[in-house]
């Protein structure tokens, strides 16, 4: 990980002026408002390039420039070659899920992504059923400490779809995302970030501080329109998205700037509009 510090003054000197440079791209970074569009539609159209049931809410997330998927063993193979040549520019993969398990996929899905050129990172699914310690303990055991990747991403929903169906009390939740969220950074070296869905963010984090950057779900709108104006930084905007390599649909999105802001993301891990408040914590690499 890149680190400015050096025992040489012109090493000092090199490192605070890329920083200050960073935070003043930051502070030309743009908000989630700037991507606004009309709040009455609700039909889905005919397949379009890139997405088989396209929602004209989500119309602005299409105009990003940098795009990316997540991926599980839901995909199948992946040719990851053909995806970045196809300009998707990130990916993220499921890598673990509770206390035990793995998906079937993610090693070969790291190795195949690593190869490629392309940015990667990993997600953490977290269940309700085993303590936030058993589950760090299992991301820590199966998870790379490789800092060639992007952040961690915590997962965070309702198990609606799984055998576990524990809904805890909102302080009891909120303290094991906080554990959880602690040891994914203290293993990466990197702020995770908080990927959630519509109904867990209205449920358990809507008005709650996090320092981490936000990853939200909304397929139908935009996320100012479902999240309360919560700042997000990738948006999900469609699960039934095509992109060259991938036989079946996948999950797409979109990271909020342009080419200045991705580019101090990858360099520090942080969101760009946070480098100002955060790097002073020693929360960006940069920094560090």
């Amino acid at each position: 990980m890149y680190s400015a510090r050096s025992s040489r003054p012109a090493h000092l000197l090199h490192g605070l002026f890329v920083v200050l440079a960073l935070v003043a791209l930051s502070a030309c970074a743009r908000s989630p408002a700037d991507y606004r569009t009309d709040r009455n539609v609700s039909q889905v159209g005919a397949p379009i390039h890139g997405d088989n049931r396209p929602h004209p809410g989500v119309n602005r997330a299409r105009a990003l420039p940098i795009q990316g998927i997540d991926v599980a063993r839901y995909q199948g193979a992946i040719d990851f070659d053909s995806v970045y040549r196809s300009g998707v520019r990130f990916v993220y993969m499921k890598g673990t899920e509770g206390k035990d398990y793995v998906d079937p996929a993610f090693r070969d899905n790291w190795r195949r992504a690593r190869a490629s050129g392309m940015a990667h990172g990993v997600y953490h699914f977290m269940t309700w059923c085993s303590t936030a310690a058993e589950q760090a303990r299992w991301f820590i055991k199966n998870v790379p400490d490789d800092p060639t990747a992007l952040p961690p991403v915590l997962d965070l929903e309702w198990n609606n779809h799984s055998s576990c169906k524990n809904k805890w009390d909102r302080d009891n939740i909120l303290e094991k995302v906080r554990v959880m969220l602690d040891a994914m950074e203290r293993h990466t070296g990197k702020m995770p970030i908080i990927y959630t869905d519509i109904s867990f963010h209205r449920d358990i984090l809507a008005g709650e501080h996090f320092d981490n950057a936000f990853w939200l779900r909304s397929t139908a709108a935009e996320p100012h329109e479902r999240y309360s104006n919560r700042r997000w930084m990738f948006w999900q905007w469609t699960q039934t998205g095509t992109v060259k390599g991938v036989r079946t649909e996948v999950d797409r999105n979109a990271f909020y700037g342009d080419e200045n802001d991705w580019t101090v993301f990858l360099l520090t891990g942080c969101d760009p509009r946070a480098i100002d408040r955060l790097g002073p914590q020693g929360k960006c690499a940069l920094v560090k």
